[in-house]
């Protein structure tokens, strides 16, 4: 019987993925706010009550496809920041190039920025007013990180400066006030001030 479980939950699982994927593609191509279920189902080669089924709602979709986003960009963070060990400076700074500039070339992230906004399924808040999902993501990631390579740095002290880090990178993808290196290497310096 647990074989059958195991089988249904991998099928799931799979269909979820293809679901988010078509899903991704199409707001790539079409803008999220042209996005609608009956799509995502026929690219999906399922039906739209599947697609319902799944994920309950547009919105459901919406965060589904969000939290996947913010699954890759942290996993991508968490390899630049043990790939530089105990190296506040070096850890921090390609950590958070390597942010800036995947958002810069993410399509998904650049049709965000610049899609119309004010829907109740708008991708946009998932960077901004329901960020929740990406800070404790990116905070976990850099409270790892810190246990690891900055064991001698008090947990209040890694939380925030974890918690300031990844909220100013936020500000600079949404708002880049230099270029991504020179974002990185203001940011990466408060990171080492922070971690003090």
């Amino acid at each position: 019987m647990e074989e059958i479980s195991s089988y249904r939950d991998a099928s799931r699982a799979r269909l979820r993925l293809t679901l988010v994927g078509a899903a991704r593609d199409l707001a790539i191509e079409h803008g999220w706010e042209n996005v609608r279920m009956a799509q995502v189902a026929r690219a999906a080669g399922v039906s739209r009550q599947t697609v319902y089924n799944e994920f309950g709602d547009r919105a459901g979709l919406a965060q589904a496809l969000a939290v996947r986003e913010i699954e890759q960009f942290v996993a991508q963070v968490r390899s630049q920041l043990f790939a530089h060990g105990s190296d506040v400076r070096a850890a921090g700074h390609a950590a958070i190039l390597h942010t800036l500039q995947e958002a810069a070339r993410n399509p998904l992230v650049r049709g965000i920025l610049t899609t119309v906004r004010g829907g109740p399924e708008d991708l946009l808040p998932y960077l901004t007013t329901r960020s929740d999902a990406v800070l404790s993501a990116a905070v976990e990631v850099i409270r790892e990180w810190a246990g690891t390579h900055a064991s001698e740095v008090e947990p209040a002290a890694v939380l925030l400066a974890a918690d300031a880090t990844v909220r100013l990178t936020i500000s600079h993808i949404l708002l880049p006030p230099a270029s991504p290196a020179e974002s990185a290497d203001a940011l990466a310096e408060v990171l080492v001030r922070l971690l003090r």
